[in-house]
């Protein structure tokens, strides 16, 4: 591993930890459209995440098996931003514009399938891991000030 490895994989982890922090916020800002240009209400975005893929085979431990051992991690990488198709909220209000007009459904509005609580839940989570990654960058650079100041 180089000298700027961790700080590397840190790095990635605060691109994917703003980048969610910015899906939820455009969820929550839509919590209640309940017309988009697709027509219907608004689907709530979620961010689905994966490894990045080590091209290059480092050294392996002879002491894990091989099965169990992934090596040194490279980062994360957001793979997809993909839609929840989960029925939204069914609230009585046949003098909506956006009201149903006909069938077992009519005057009835479906709102986005966004939790304003689930939401502010992932946005702590994306928040604290965002700080984790930051320690991280602070923790290598007190580190390589030590070795700095031991080779003077």
């Amino acid at each position: 591993m180089g000298m700027f490895t961790s700080i590397n994989i840190a790095s990635t982890g605060l691109s994917v930890e703003r980048l969610r922090s910015d899906v939820i916020s455009d969820n929550i800002a839509n919590a209640s459209t309940t017309r988009t240009q697709d027509g219907g209400p608004y689907k709530r975005s979620r961010v689905i995440l994966s490894p990045i893929a080590d091209e290059h085979p480092a050294w392996r431990t002879p002491y894990v098996p091989s099965d169990l051992d992934n090596g040194p991690g490279k980062g994360v990488k957001v793979s997809r931003i993909v839609k929840d198709t989960s029925r939204g909220t069914l609230i009585y209000d046949p003098n909506h514009p956006d009201a149903i007009k006909s069938g077992d459904e009519a005057g009835y509005v479906e709102y986005p399938n966004v939790n304003i609580v689930n939401e502010m839940v992932d946005l702590i989570s994306a928040s604290r891991a965002y700080e984790a990654n930051t320690s991280v960058i602070e923790s290598a650079k007190d580190m390589f000030s030590a070795a700095l100041e031991i080779a003077r």
